[in-house]
């Protein structure tokens, strides 16, 4: 096995594969036998230019891009880390959620590479690499709570260790991200929308438009986002045609509706959980996926946390989106426990983290 300059040359090595919705990626992380980890190689393709033009996500267009150039990228990863097939430890590659073309792409790949070299192979649930990424970016152990906000998914989870997650919290229907997508698109925003929103929030009031705080006051965490949508959408048409002006001031207005609503949920959340730390045991709230990348919301995280005296992390920015590092890193704490995945393992388009989570009263199939 390849050494590593200042970190133990039994290392895992582990290549990952990301390919469950329009980003291609692989990465390659090593983790020692003391459960650190480092990051070698991250490479992403993201293919937004060919899905600009339709307002979102083609499923057909997207398995097809990353058939084209999964392989090039898998080898630009192991070049730039300095290491070949038969230095690695494992291969992972994310087997679900997501759309099932991508997923079916990377994990025939997956499953090739690690039948050519010998080595074993990981499907990866890509929402235990997101909940994870805090032990490779910030050495976080469980147990610890965390918000997964992406746009596909919002849930609140106590992560208690590698394969072992209780959903605290869902949305009954539409997730943050999908959310702040839909808003950019009925304003006119270019794609991707969460970032779109964020920017022209910068410069709008977010007190001029009297918008719903969903779910606000309710016993129960869940979330819910499709009526602040709508609201978005009813206080547009009000005053159409929208000046640059407007658009930012319903911008901020959505996004400080939406930190509102989140803050109320996952304080209830924390409340909930202060009964399941033991003692001395380190209060730390994560946040994971695309839209914990949104720096209004952080802000509000990191207020939450500090109410309570727990720590707040969050990847970097670049770790928040879809990448192969985070997949890397799930398969390698999988593999130091000895869990590896059949070559006849199957691509999952629907595969929740707490299976036995009782569904949301009025929660949609999304939940």
């Amino acid at each position: 096995m390849v050494e590593l300059p200042d970190f133990a040359p039994s290392a895992l090595l582990v290549l990952g594969i990301e390919t469950s919705c329009d980003e291609t990626a692989a990465a390659v992380v090593a983790r020692n036998a003391e459960g650190a980890g480092r990051i070698l190689s991250n490479v992403v393709l993201s293919q937004f230019d060919s899905h600009a033009i339709y307002g979102g996500v083609v499923p057909e267009i997207a398995a097809r891009a990353h058939t084209e150039c999964l392989d090039l990228l898998v080898q630009k990863a192991l070049d730039e880390a300095g290491v070949s097939l038969t230095d690695l430890s494992a291969v992972a590659a994310s087997a679900g959620p997501g759309l099932i073309g991508g997923l079916i792409v990377g994990a025939t790949s997956g499953k090739a590479l690690a039948l050519a070299t010998g080595i074993p192979f990981l499907a990866i649930n890509h929402l235990e690499a997101h909940a994870l990424t805090a032990g490779l970016t910030d050495a976080i152990r469980p147990p610890y709570l965390m918000l997964l906000v992406s746009g596909g998914h919002t849930q609140i989870l106590w992560v208690e260790g590698v394969g072992r997650y209780r959903r605290l919290a869902t949305t009954i229907d539409d997730a943050l991200g999908e959310a702040f997508d839909k808003t950019a698109k009925l304003l006119g925003l270019p794609m991707p929308g969460g970032p779109s929103v964020e920017k022209a929030a910068l410069n709008g009031n977010p007190r001029r438009f009297n918008l719903p705080r969903p779910m606000i006051g309710r016993e129960d965490p869940h979330f819910s986002f499709a009526g602040l949508k709508t609201a978005v959408r009813h206080a547009a048409a009000k005053i159409s045609p929208l000046s640059e002006q407007d658009i930012a001031d319903l911008c901020a207005s959505f996004q400080a509706a939406v930190c509102d609503s989140v803050a109320d949920r996952v304080r209830l959340a924390i409340r909930s959980v202060l009964p399941l730390l033991p003692e001395g045991t380190p209060r730390n709230f994560v946040a994971a996926g695309g839209v914990a990348a949104n720096k209004a919301l952080r802000s509000t995280l990191v207020g939450i946390s500090d109410e309570f005296g727990f720590a707040f992390r969050a990847p970097p920015l670049e770790l928040c989106t879809d990448n192969g590092a985070m997949i890397a890193w799930a398969g390698a704490e999988r593999l130091a426990l000895g869990l590896v995945d059949g070559l006849d393992s199957p691509v999952k388009p629907r595969w929740p983290l707490d299976p036995d989570a009782a569904k949301a009263a009025g929660a949609g199939v999304k939940a």
